[in-house]
């Protein structure tokens, strides 16, 4: 009788006839590097089990702030594809390219991008205040569902220029994965429109959401600029308080890579709803309630639903 264990031994023994190891298959999927953690599962969603992705700034950590070692650098070695989101957001992947010697294509996420600029007077990574002359583009592109669409097409396109035989494989897991987040939209969209318009606004510890407030008719707060860890002062806890006093904004949230303490201030301060913890920057930890970007919007998108309901 032809059994699944006769299958398996048959494989294994026709490997070892002809000196192939166990682990060919997966020393034969496609390397792909990416700057943090959120472009790497959108990677790993394209690109199945054909490819093998590395992220640079793991899960829980904070690519703001992040400081690359020459241990990072080797895990580009041999990488066919590189993905960085851009727009100033992971610039130490630059460094880390050169420094690994190799060549690898590179995806920028934000590229063709409907970008927004940073508010004037917003501070950047290093705690320096810019005015509106020296206005950027936001990084957070991926707050975003619309970008997410538009990143993972780049991806897809890119794996099929490094990989053509794998064409048909990027293809099919695009539009599998395109149709989830078009399910996810139409979930926000429909969590949105069940509160009412003025209880639509809310606070964070940094500006990382304005994309997010921007697709779905929601009004953002934040006490810092587009890095959690730029220090507010006493002035910029002064006006947000103000501000939200008077949009009357009814809830405020904590972020998994910022300090709450401020935020918990404002909450006592204003007398809004302490919410629950946004992700704005990484997923969590496989075992965490955010380990892919679907669940991190979904995540976000409940938090923020139920803060906000009357």
């Amino acid at each position: 009788m032809i059994t699944r264990r006769n299958i398996i031994t048959f494989g294994t023994m026709v490997l070892a006839a002809t000196g192939l190891p166990a682990a060919r298959a997966q020393e034969q999927r496609l390397k792909v590097v990416a700057s943090f953690s959120i472009l790497g599962d959108l990677a790993r969603q394209v690109g199945g089990d054909r490819i093998e992705v590395t992220s640079i700034v793991g899960p829980n950590q904070d690519a703001h702030v992040f400081q690359p070692s020459p241990a990072d650098a080797r895990k580009l070695a041999g990488a066919a594809l590189v993905i960085v989101n851009g727009l100033g957001f992971d610039t130490f992947m630059d460094k880390l390219v050169a420094a690994s010697g190799g060549k690898p294509m590179r995806v920028t996420a934000a590229a063709g991008l409907d970008l927004m600029k940073k508010p004037a007077g917003a501070t950047d990574d290093h705690g320096h205040k810019h005015g509106a002359a020296a206005q950027k583009d936001d990084p957070h592109v991926w707050q975003s569902i619309a970008n997410a669409r538009r990143i993972v097409q780049m991806i897809s396109v890119s794996l099929a220029t490094v990989d053509p035989a794998g064409k048909a494989a990027y293809d099919a897991n695009l539009t599998s994965y395109l149709a989830r987040l078009d399910a996810l939209d139409a979930e926000f969209r429909a969590a949105i429109a069940a509160l009412p318009p003025a209880r639509r606004a809310f606070a964070t510890s940094h500006d990382a959401f304005r994309y997010l407030a921007r697709d779905y008719g929601l009004t953002s707060h934040a006490i810092q600029g587009v890095s959690p860890h730029a220090e507010a002062s006493a002035g910029d806890l002064a006006k947000i308080i103000r501000q939200l006093k008077a949009s009357k904004a009814p809830a405020v949230f904590l972020e998994n890579v910022s300090d709450s303490r401020a935020i918990a201030r404002i909450a006592r301060e204003t007398g809004a709803k302490l919410g629950g913890t946004l992700y704005s920057d990484a997923l969590s930890l496989a075992d965490g309630p955010v380990p892919s970007y679907i669940d991190l919007m979904r995540h976000n998108m409940n938090q923020l639903a139920g803060a906000l309901a009357p």
